[in-house]
């Protein structure tokens, strides 16, 4: 029985820090704010409960003392406890109001700090909050007290200093805050800036100065969550601004998922400074487990000469059953391995296999045919797959007598009713099931304005389908797509 306070950071989920990223693997149940990202949430092992517990600014569906109740109530059940909360837990964050509940409640608790936007938000800007030739000290103020109501901030006191003033949750504050720094004797030319969303693939960053920024703000339509700084400091972003050079940085892409867990195209896209909405269009529920089909397969491995995956999800779905069932994974010694492609041969080897074949087109037509050419008399296939999928490779088998088994250990079921943003720049789909997912749940968008980006061939074909203007990736490979969207983008500017 433990609680532990795990600082998220800002929102990129890389300033998450190691410890608690370690914390958040071992959660039972984790309460969540709603500064904290969905990057950051997609860590959180699919078997922990998730409670979300986010406020607004005036706005608390969710009270202190209900988050107080549902820790105490969670960790008097056994459970290893995480609240997850943006940034820092103890910078403006009520976290010490929380530690001192827990210890009145004799509940053992532990303190993970987080980065905070404040340093984090403009250092993604291009500013420093520090700096020899310029300021001397730093100063981190919140906008609004207790019950919203105007700080007792001493601005003649923060103005005399000098120091880069950082004002944090004071979007709905900016324009007194600007008023009251003018008016303690602060030259209303002093260089500000407000940047949105920080270190998030959203971010939006505004300079001017504290005469200009709260027009700025309103003429921009500037949205919480939002950092003020305030300093000579703000003239070095246009300088230091490294987050806007990176080569996608503002373009907008959708990622179809039709796979749990952290997206290896997603991230790479982030890296890159693209603005990723990841939609996911199916949900996977495995067939694995006691009575399986899986399992009753398991027993008879011997019969088998080849072990066939069609997806990265099959490999992770087959290997964690035999983990949990206890079975030797050297029962598997006997098997030639085949990937339909690269991707689900990366998977396989995280447990330390090769695989012994995969097409050079990766689909389940090439597959098939290669299986057909390497299977020698004798043969027998054992084929993993999603429940509905890879209907050609059992289609061609069948069709020339090569005998093999079909066995389930998923399926995919589509996301409907979930809203979709189609005003993108580019989407980019790595399955044929995506295509098909997303266009089930965006049913209402005109697809012919739409500009794809396909894994493969067959892939590309559904996009066309539906009337979408495609672009197919030179090799099956997210590496590959990654060029070729470079290479789009590139043509843009």
């Amino acid at each position: 029985m433990k609680v532990t306070l795990v600082g998220a950071g800002p929102g990129d989920k890389g300033l998450l820090t190691i410890k608690g990223y370690e914390c958040i693997q071992g959660a039972d149940v984790v309460l969540y704010d709603r500064h904290v990202s969905y990057e950051v949430l997609a860590l959180i092992p699919p078997t922990a409960e998730l409670i979300d517990v986010g406020k607004n600014a005036g706005n608390h569906p969710v009270s202190q003392d209900e988050i107080n109740r549902l820790l105490l109530e969670k960790a008097t059940q056994g459970k290893n406890v995480i609240r997850l909360k943006g940034g820092d837990p103890f910078v403006f964050g009520r976290g010490g109001e929380e530690v001192e509940f827990l210890a009145d409640q004799n509940i053992p608790f532990e303190v993970v700090p987080g980065v905070t936007s404040a340093v984090a938000g403009a250092a993604y800007a291009g500013i420093p909050v520090t700096h020899r030739d310029y300021v001397s000290s730093l100063h981190i103020i919140t906008g609004h007290g207790k019950k919203n109501e105007q700080t007792d901030t001493d601005y003649n006191a923060l103005v005399r200093t000098g120091g880069t003033l950082v004002f944090m949750m004071s979007l709905a504050a900016v324009s007194d805050i600007c008023r009251r720094c003018i008016e303690a004797g602060m030259d209303e030319n002093m260089p500000a800036a407000i940047i949105e969303k920080a270190t998030t693939n959203e971010q939006r960053k505004f300079l001017g100065t504290v005469g200009t920024l709260p027009t700025i703000v309103s003429e921009n339509f500037v949205k919480s969550p939002a950092v003020i700084i305030v300093g000579k400091v703000c003239l070095l972003s246009e300088r230091l601004d490294w987050l806007s050079r990176k080569p996608l940085y503002g373009k907008r892409i959708i990622v179809a998922r039709v796979t749990p867990g952290p997206s290896k195209l997603s991230s790479k896209l982030l890296e890159l400074g693209c603005h990723v909405i990841e939609q996911q269009c199916a949900n996977v529920a495995p067939l694995t487990g006691p009575g399986s089909a899986l399992e009753k397969t398991l027993k008879n491995i011997r019969n088998y000469t080849w072990l066939v995956f069609t997806s990265s999800v099959g490999v992770g779905l087959f290997f964690d059953h035999m983990i949990k069932a206890g079975a030797d994974i050297r029962r598997l010694s006997h098997l030639k391995i085949a990937c339909v492609g690269p991707e689900t041969g990366k998977a396989l080897q995280k447990w330390g296999i090769n695989a012994d074949y995969y097409p050079d087109e990766y689909n389940g037509v090439a597959l098939a045919h290669g299986l057909i050419m390497l299977s020698g008399n004798n043969e027998k296939l054992l084929i993993v797959r999603d429940k509905d999928g890879a209907e050609d490779l059992t289609r061609r088998l069948s069709g020339v007598g090569i005998p093999f088994d079909d066995t389930a250990i998923y399926e995919k079921t589509p996301v409907i009713g979930k809203p979709v943003d189609t005003d993108v720049d580019l989407v980019a789909f790595t399955s044929s099931s995506g295509v098909e997912g997303f266009v089930k749940a965006a049913a209402q968008a005109d697809f012919r304005h739409m500009k794809a980006i396909c894994i493969g061939e067959m892939t590309a074909a559904i996009a066309k389908k539906h009337g979408m203007e495609v672009r197919v990736s030179p090799q099956s490979t997210i590496d590959s797509m990654i060029e070729l969207i470079k290479e789009i983008c590139g043509e843009w500017k």
